[in-house]
C-alpha cells in the first residue's frame, strides 16, 4: 500500500486538497474557540451592575443601563400592530364594537369611554386620554382618587414610600399628576439590588394575609405570576378602613371564585355604582385575570403568566426573559410550542374556537341584561315599589357581576373556558329569573303590551339615550390636555 508521501508525489493536487482541508479545519476551530471565549467574557459581565440603581428608582432608562436586553424588549410594548380575534395590542373602542356596554354601565364612567388596553408603554398616555379620569383643572379637582394611579407607574411605590401608604390613598388623581410620570416598568416588579421579583403593591400582600398566607414564602415560579397579580386582578376602593382614603383592596377573603367575591361584597354591602336606569346596586368587575388563570388548566399545572406572555429568549449566548409583554398568539413559537407540538395555525384555531363560543354566550347574557335594565326602568316609571323591586334588583346585580367577571377578564375564555362558561351560564339564569319577575310586576302595574325597546344599535345612540353629553366630555378632556397636562410634565422634568 502506497504511503501518503508517495500518493502526493504521484498526484500533487491531492496535497493541495489536504492542505486546504487542514486550513479550513483550523479556521473553523479558531472561530469556535473565539466564540466560546466571547460568550464566557460576556457571561462574566452580563449581570454586573454598571450604574447603581436606587431602591425606589422609577426611571426605566436607569435600569436599562444594566439590563439592556430586557430594557430594549420592554420598549417593544410600544408596538400596537398585532390584533387577535378579540384582543391584541391595538387600541379598540369597545363601546363602538359593543354598544350594549353603554347601557350596562349607565351611571358609571365606563359608559363614557372604554378602550382595550394597549402595551405597558402606553399606561400613562392612556389614563391621561380616557374620559373616565375627567378633566381636572387643579390638584383637588376631578372625579378620581389617587388609587387610579396604582397600577400605572413605578412612581407609585416611590410616592407610597415618600408619603406613606394611607396618605398616598388620601390624595386625588390630579394631585399626583406631576409625580406619576414614568410608565409601568422595572421597579414595579424587581428588587433594585438583587433583581429578584418583588411585590411592590401593598394590596396583594394584604390579600394574602387575609387568607392566612405569607407571600414572602412564594416560590420563584409563583412569583412569575404574582408580580402580575399586583394589578391584573379584581379589586375595589375601600373607603371605610382609613378616613379620607380610597385604598385598593382585593376581595379574596372568602376565596377567588365569582361566588366567593360576591359573598364578600354582599357582606360589606358594597357596590361600585347604582345603575342609572334600573337602580340596581352594581359591582363593576375590574380584570380578574389572575383569579381566572388559577382556575384553568395552565394555572393548575403551574404554568406562570410569564411563561406565555414573557417567554425566555436567547441572544448573544445569553438566556433572558423577553419583556415584550404581549399576547402569546403573537409569539406562538416561544410561548405555546415550547410545550405543544401542534402547528401554529392549529393552536391559534384552538384558541379562537374557545373564544368564539364564550363570546357567543356572553353576548346572549348582555342582551338579557340590557332588556332587564330597560324593563326595570319602565317598572319604576309606572310606580313600582321598592318592595316589588328588591329581589329583582338583587338578581340583576348578580347577573351583571357574572357577566362583567367574564367580560373584564382579558383572556378568560382561554385561561379557563369551562369556568368562564359556567359563570356566564349562571348569569343567564339569573337574568332570566329577573325578567320573569319584572314581567309580573309590569303586568300588575297595567303594562300588558310588549315593551318597545329603544334603538341602541350604536355607541352614540346608547350614550344619548342614557343622557350623556359626549361633546362636552370630549371638550373638557381636550382642555385638560392642552392646559393642565403640559404643566404636570414640565413640573416633573424640573424635579
Amino acid at each position: 500500500m502506497a504511503t501518503l508521501k508517495e500518493i502526493i508525489k504521484q498526484k500533487p493536487w491531492m496535497g493541495w486538497i489536504m492542505f486546504g482541508i487542514t486550513m479550513l479545519l483550523v479556521f473553523v476551530l479558531g472561530l469556535l474557540v473565539n466564540s466560546v471565549m466571547e460568550r464566557r467574557t460576556e457571561a462574566l459581565f452580563a449581570n454586573k451592575v454598571m450604574a447603581p440603581v436606587g431602591e425606589f428608582e422609577s426611571k426605566n432608562e436607569v435600569w436599562g443601563a444594566n439590563y439592556p436586553r430586557e430594557y430594549q424588549t420592554y420598549y417593544e410594548t410600544a408596538d400596537t400592530t398585532f390584533t387577535s380575534l378579540y384582543g391584541g395590542g391595538k387600541m379598540r373602542d369597545m363601546l363602538h364594537e359593543d354598544p350594549r356596554m353603554v347601557i350596562l354601565w349607565a351611571g358609571y364612567a365606563f359608559s363614557k369611554d372604554y378602550n382595550q388596553g394597549r402595551g405597558h408603554f402606553y399606561a400613562l398616555e392612556d389614563i391621561y386620554n380616557t374620559l373616565r379620569t375627567g378633566a381636572p383643572k387643579g390638584p383637588q379637582d376631578g372625579p378620581q382618587p389617587s388609587s387610579c394611579w396604582v397600577c400605572k407607574s413605578p412612581d407609585v411605590p416611590r410616592m407610597m414610600d415618600k408619603l406613606g401608604i394611607d396618605e398616598f390613598y388620601k390624595q386625588t388623581w390630579a394631585a399626583l399628576g406631576p409625580e406619576i410620570v414614568n410608565p409601568i416598568g422595572c421597579a414595579d416588579c424587581h428588587d433594585s439590588k438583587t433583581m429578584n421579583l418583588k411585590i411592590t403593591r401593598p394590596a396583594l400582600i394584604e390579600a394574602f394575609k387575609e387568607q392566612g398566607k405569607d407571600i414572602t414564602k412564594a416560590t420563584h415560579n409563583e412569583m412569575r405570576s404574582l408580580v402580575c397579580a399586583q394589578c391584573h386582578v379584581e379589586y375595589y376602593f375601600d373607603k371605610k378602613s382609613v378616613e379620607g382614603a380610597a385604598k385598593v383592596k382585593f376581595p379574596w377573603k372568602n376565596g377567588m371564585a365569582v361566588e366567593d367575591m360576591e359573598k364578600y361584597y354582599d357582606g360589606i354591602e358594597f357596590s361600585d355604582f347604582t345603575h342609572a336606569l334600573s337602580k340596581a346596586p352594581i359591582i363593576k368587575a375590574q380584570h380578574p385575570d389572575y383569579e381566572i388563570h388559577q382556575m384553568g388548566i395552565h394555572g393548575q399545572r403551574g404554568v406562570s403568566c410569564a411563561d406565555c406572555h414573557m417567554p425566555y429568549k436567547s441572544e448573544g449566548g445569553q438566556k433572558f426573559t423577553d419583556h415584550k409583554i404581549q399576547s402569546p398568539l403573537n409569539n406562538v413559537a416561544n410561548s405555546c410550542q415550547v410545550c405543544h407540538r401542534e402547528e401554529e395555525k392549529t393552536l391559534v384555531a384552538n384558541v379562537n374556537e374557545r373564544q368564539k363560543k364564550i363570546h357567543e354566550i356572553r353576548i346572549e347574557l348582555e342582551d338579557q341584561l340590557v332588556k332587564a335594565h330597560l324593563e326595570a326602568k319602565l317598572a319604576w316609571d309606572k310606580g313600582a315599589t321598592e318592595a316589588q323591586m328588591k329581589d329583582i334588583l338583587k338578581l340583576i346585580r348578580q347577573a351583571q357581576w357574572r357577566w362583567d367577571f367574564a367580560a373584564a377578564s382579558h383572556g378568560g375564555s382561554f385561561h379557563a373556558p369551562l369556568e368562564t362558561a359556567r359563570v356566564i351560564t349562571n348569569g343567564l339564569n339569573k337574568a332570566a329569573e329577573a325578567r320573569v319577575g319584572l314581567s309580573k310586576v309590569l303586568v300588575s302595574l297595567g303594562q300588558t303590551a310588549p315593551m318597545q325597546y329603544p334603538d341602541l344599535s350604536t355607541k352614540d345612540k346608547a350614550q344619548k339615550y342614557i343622557g350623556l353629553d359626549m361633546s362636552k366630555e370630549r371638550s373638557n378632556k381636550a382642555e385638560f390636555k392642552k392646559n393642565v397636562l403640559p404643566k404636570w410634565l414640565e413640573e416633573a422634568k424640573k424635579k
